[in-house]
């Protein structure tokens, strides 16, 4: 019956071990769980190059101190980046649902591959501000590589992480490691690059530093490229995509807006707050090395600080398949937000007790990772049906990319009006700490809980849906010799 709930017992009876037709075996041997990280370990580069740029802003100020200043240049290579990336976000969310998620993943490892080259090599003209300025360009088109890696690369990797193959107390944890675990070790790996460099070259040869350290860029979207190319196109997308027929968007509009707008206002709220609850590092750093300190020193310690958050989401991977995606982002955000407060409320006397600062601040960092940092995204892969799964995690993804864009040139004026002194500290933080109970508060309500099945159960109650409302679903699904063959 139309209007009975179809449940993915329904869709999915045959035994795990039967061979799909038209099914292929992958071409380099890995297996289910390779897949995916196959899809969405190149999020890596998301880490490495958003983190990365902070080190080579830092020599480029040492190097061209009038120039930077004057054109704001260290902005720019960041806004560029954000636009990019939103861009990407959008575009590939079309294409990975309309042509294919490994289309749409090739295509992005390709332009982070491309354009982390170039923007190594950038010259300009032989002028310093027209250097400058070939850099934040190419920063722009690596900015649609590492957007369009969200709704190919993760939402194949949501996929490929529900195949019958492997078992269901795993493969939300396995998402999170595939996913924001690789963001999180870029993030350490950037910040090791440049130290690397920066011992092997010395403080006299920094312009070979920073151009090394964008060019090992280069190196992991081309290690993945080799993996993603004997790959194949997730069974829910070969099952479940519309490539034929006309994608109802009204339908899925009237039925799906709600989760969408939720997921998408916790996600911009999540990465809105990233800027404020960053501050405190900087505090530490400074109590602990001093205004005087050398380069590798501060290069060195930002490679602890970017540790902080390894604990947290690897530990959030092991946890999720048991507390739940949803629940487990709610609870770390209200963890964060009462340890927030309770950090800004003390900072008077933690800040003379700077070792007990630091662990808190890792620890608070650490439940940023555990649950926003690993949920939102796992949420984003699987709340929607797959027919429309990349446009739905693209939009929400560029959303919270809108977020961390709008933060990062709301709160200087915000700390600017707090004043200097522990004002200056804590104000911002406060805000962030509330909003964090926002974002758990709009999660907890409007979106649901999902299990280690969601996707076979969300794609057989959209079908129904569909029939129940007129559509033909016979022209779902990707027909043997219709799928990419990249």
């Amino acid at each position: 019956m139309a209007d009975e709930k179809i449940t993915a017992v329904d869709v999915e009876a045959a035994p795990v071990e039967v061979k799909q037709a038209g099914e292929k075996k992958p071409r380099f041997g890995y297996g289910k769980i390779g897949n995916v990280f196959a899809c969405g370990t190149a999020l890596f580069s998301d880490g490495y190059q958003n983190g990365v740029v902070g080190d080579v802003n830092t020599i480029l100020g040492i190097l061209y101190p009038d120039t930077v200043a004057k054109k704001n240049y260290a902005k720019a290579f960041r806004s560029t980046a954000f636009a990019g990336t939103v861009v990407g976000q959008l575009v590939f969310g079309y294409f990975s649902d309309s042509i294919g998620r490994k289309f749409g993943m090739i295509l992005a490892t390709l332009i982070v591959a491309v354009f982390a080259a170039l923007s190594a090599g950038s010259y300009g003209g032989g002028t310093t501000g027209g250097m400058l300025s070939a850099l934040a360009a190419w920063r722009f088109f690596i900015g649609i590589g590492i957007g369009a890696e969200y709704p190919a690369g993760s939402v194949a990797c949501g996929e490929s992480s529900e195949d019958p193959a492997i078992k269901q107390g795993i493969r939300h944890g396995l998402f999170a490691l595939a996913t924001n675990s690789a963001i999180d070790w870029g993030f350490v790996i950037s910040s090791f690059v440049p130290l690397v460099f920066l011992w092997i070259c010395g403080e006299d040869h920094l312009r070979l530093v920073w151009r090394l350290s964008l060019g090992f860029g280069v190196i992991p979207p081309l290690l993945v490229l080799i993996w993603r190319f004997g790959m194949q196109e997730p069974e829910r997308y070969r099952k479940e995509a519309i490539v034929r027929g006309k994608t109802p968007y009204w339908l899925i509009i009237k039925k799906y807006w709600i989760p969408f707008c939720a997921l998408s206002l916790s996600w911009f709220i999540y990465d809105f707050i990233v800027y404020p609850f960053g501050i405190y590092s900087s505090t530490i750093i400074n109590q602990i090395i001093g205004a005087d300190a050398s380069l590798t020193t501060v290069f060195g310690w930002n490679v602890v600080v970017n540790l902080f958050y390894i604990p947290g989401t690897m530990g959030g991977a092991l946890l999720v398949d048991w507390v739940g995606p949803k629940r487990l982002m709610c609870i770390c955000l209200i963890l964060q937000a009462i340890l927030g407060f309770g950090m800004s409320g003390g900072y008077d006397h933690l800040i003379k007790h700077i070792g007990g600062f630091t662990v808190a601040y890792g620890i608070f960092l650490s439940l940023g990772e555990a649950g926003p940092g690993n949920c939102l995204g796992l949420l984003a892969a699987k709340v929607s049906p797959t027919a429309f799964r990349g446009k739905f995690y693209g939009g929400a993804a560029a959303v919270g990319k809108i977020g961390a864009f709008v933060g990062t040139w709301v709160f200087p004026v915000i700390i600017d009006d707090f004043g200097s002194g522990t004002a200056g500290q804590t104000g911002p933080f406060y805000i962030g700490s509330g909003l964090a109970i926002l974002s758990a508060i709009v999660a907890w309500f409007f979106l649901p809980e999902i299990g280690g099945n969601h996707l076979l159960d969300a794609d057989a109650e959209f079908r129904a849906y569909l029939e129940a409302n007129g559509y033909d679903t016979s022209t779902m699904g990707v027909k043997e010799g219709e799928e990419n063959r990249l």
